[in-house]
Parts: structure tokens; C-alpha cells; sequence
């Protein structure tokens, strides 16, 4: 393994067009982490947040954007046991993707799935960890509720529609073309919303009002997800794509008994994030192995095309993950 290695940096905030590669140290293992040699990256809204200036890698974490990846374990750091040299993983990272080798705590790398590519696997570990947490933990989707996801077409909301189905909820969508939709319904949502041409709302109530929503919309939609909530209703917000300022009638919160939530992944301790990985090793790896649920695929670009990748996902036409290939 040399000392240097390839890496795309953010020269200044701004659009897809400041990525541009580098040369780097490769990092080295501290205690309890190890060095990847990168396979495959995932591409993610939060990298583009970077990108832009409005979203700082939290404290130690590295400048690079990239927050998950497949790869083969090249180095291991003092107290390490559940790895060794030539594990192939995929793995939740504090920052560092974009680049041939990253560091990342060893409890917060998963085997590779049998069945599953490199590629697919460098799919997994943003959405599913913030799906299972999110969704299973927080909101507490239980069999047999109804479950609205807004932008069901992302990388999201592909993986929690499937995971919604595979555990016996009711599944409906909000996505942005007739194309999108159709995805959707071929993953498990029984119902799927093209918003350009409904109200959600509306909708919604026709089909009995939704137990829990995920939203990563924001803006107006917080009050209209407060209006389709059923007594008892759980709102689980994760990003703000119309911005997080609005106004809220409280009382509907008082009267219909609602818990309004949400959550960030990359600022949760280590401890947090390991818990969260045993349980997807123990709650949806067995899925994922025997076919019931897959990284949906959109696109893959060269690391040299990493401007290219985020001006896809910013133009909102794709369907699942964006990745990139590193060392594929």
C-alpha cells in the first residue's frame, strides 16, 4: 500500500463543478478502526450539502465527502476483533468515500451480503442505517400500519418501501413522474402518488389516513403530513429539501395525540451507529441474503466523474443509488 492515494476534494462551496481530484495521505488505523481499500462509493445527498457549505464534517472526521462504501480491509487498528486483512465489507463512514482508501470504525463495517455485488453492497449502508433507525426505531412501524414515504424513488425511499413490505406495513409514496411511481409499485408500495398531479392529502385520507410518514421534504409538507396522520400518528423527519421554516398549527399535535421526530445519522456517537449496524447484521442482512430486499441502481460513475455524479442526483431524475467506481 503506498503512502498516497487518489481523492476528490472540495475546492471551495459551491455546485458539482468545485469536486476535483487530489493526491492525499492514506489515512492511517487508530483503535477500534480500519482502513478500507475502496471498492465502490456511494453517492448522497448529505455529500452535496457538504459540497455546498451547509453541512461540516462533524469534529476528527475527514474533509473528504463520501459517507459509505464497499471495500477489502487493508489495515486493522489496536482492538479490533471482529475483522481481519481481506474482509470484504460495506461500511457506514464519518466522511473520507471519495477517495482509493478510507478509515472508518470497525463496528460500523458489514459483511458483504452473499448474493450481493460490490457494487450493490456500496449501496447499503447510508440508506439502510437510516432507514432501520429512522423508520423501525424511531417511528416504530409496526405489521399491518400504513406508511407514507415522500420521495419514494430515492435511495430512501426505495430501501424503506422494501423494508416497510418485507415486515408486513402498508406502503404508499410520494414521488415526481409516472415513471417514478411505477418503480415504486414494483417494489412493494401499494399505492404510489404522483404529486404533480395529487395531493397527497387528499389521498390519503381516502385510503385511511397514514400511521407514520418519513419525510425528507420539508416545507409545506410539514403541516399537510400533520393533517394526514391518524390519531397516534408518528412524523419522522430526516432532511429538508423545501426548508425546515414553517408554520404549524400545535393543536392538531394536542388532538390527535402525534409524535413529531426526526433525526441526523453522521453527528451519532460510534456507539450509536455500531448499535444500529448489529441490528441490521441481525434484522435485514437475512433479507437482504435471500433476495427480499436489494439496492434499487441507478447509475455509476468514475471517480474523475464525481461532478458529474452529484449534477445526477441535484437534477432529481434518478431512481435508487448513485455510486462511484473507485477500485471496482
Amino acid at each position: 500500500m503506498s503512502e498516497k492515494m487518489r481523492a476528490v476534494e472540495i475546492s471551495e462551496p459551491g455546485g458539482p463543478e468545485v469536486l476535483r481530484l487530489c493526491e492525499r495521505p492514506v489515512p492511517q488505523a487508530g483503535h477500534g478502526q480500519v482502513v478500507l481499500k475502496v471498492a465502490y462509493a456511494g453517492v448522497n445527498r448529505p455529500d452535496a450539502l457538504q459540497r455546498a457549505g451547509a453541512y461540516d464534517p462533524p469534529p476528527g472526521a475527514s474533509d473528504l465527502p463520501g459517507l459509505e462504501c464497499s471495500g477489502e480491509v487493508v489495515a486493522i487498528g489496536a482492538g479490533v476483533d471482529n475483522l481481519v486483512v481481506g474482509d470484504r465489507v460495506c461500511a457506514l463512514l464519518p466522511g473520507g468515500g471519495y477517495a482509493d482508501y478510507v478509515m472508518t470504525p470497525a463496528a460500523h463495517c458489514l459483511p458483504v451480503p452473499a448474493g450481493i455485488g460490490m457494487k450493490e453492497a456500496a449501496c447499503l449502508p447510508e440508506t439502510f442505517f437510516t432507514v432501520w433507525s429512522n423508520v423501525f426505531t424511531r417511528g416504530g412501524l409496526k405489521a399491518g400500519e400504513r406508511f407514507l414515504v415522500h420521495g419514494g424513488s430515492s435511495g430512501i425511499g426505495t430501501t424503506a418501501i422494501q423494508l416497510a413490505h418485507a415486515f408486513g406495513a402498508r406502503v404508499f409514496v410520494t414521488a415526481g413522474s409516472d415513471e417514478k411511481c411505477q418503480a415504486c409499485l414494483g417494489l412493494g408500495a401499494e399505492r404510489a402518488i404522483n404529486y404533480r398531479d395529487e395531493d397527497f392529502v387528499k389521498v390519503m385520507k381516502g385510503e385511511g389516513g397514514a400511521d407514520l410518514i418519513l419525510d425528507m421534504v420539508g416545507g409545506d409538507y410539514i403541516p399537510r403530513n400533520i393533517k394526514t396522520l391518524n390519531l397516534d400518528g408518528r412524523l419522522v423527519q430526516i432532511a429538508f429539501l423545501q426548508g425546515p421554516v414553517v408554520e404549524v398549527n400545535f393543536a392538531m399535535m394536542m388532538v390527535k395525540r402525534l409524535t413529531l421526530t426526526g433525526s441526523t445519522l453522521r453527528p451519532q456517537s460510534d456507539l450509536a451507529k455500531a448499535a444500529i449496524a448489529q441490528d441490521l447484521l441481525e434484522a435485514v442482512w437475512p433479507l437482504v441474503e435471500a433476495g427480499k430486499v436489494t439496492p434499487v441502481m441507478d447509475s455509476e460513475f468514475d471517480l474523475s466523474e464525481a461532478a458529474a455524479a452529484h449534477a445526477r442526483m441535484e437534477r432529481s431524475a434518478h431512481i435508487g443509488k448513485i455510486v462511484m467506481k473507485v477500485n471496482g
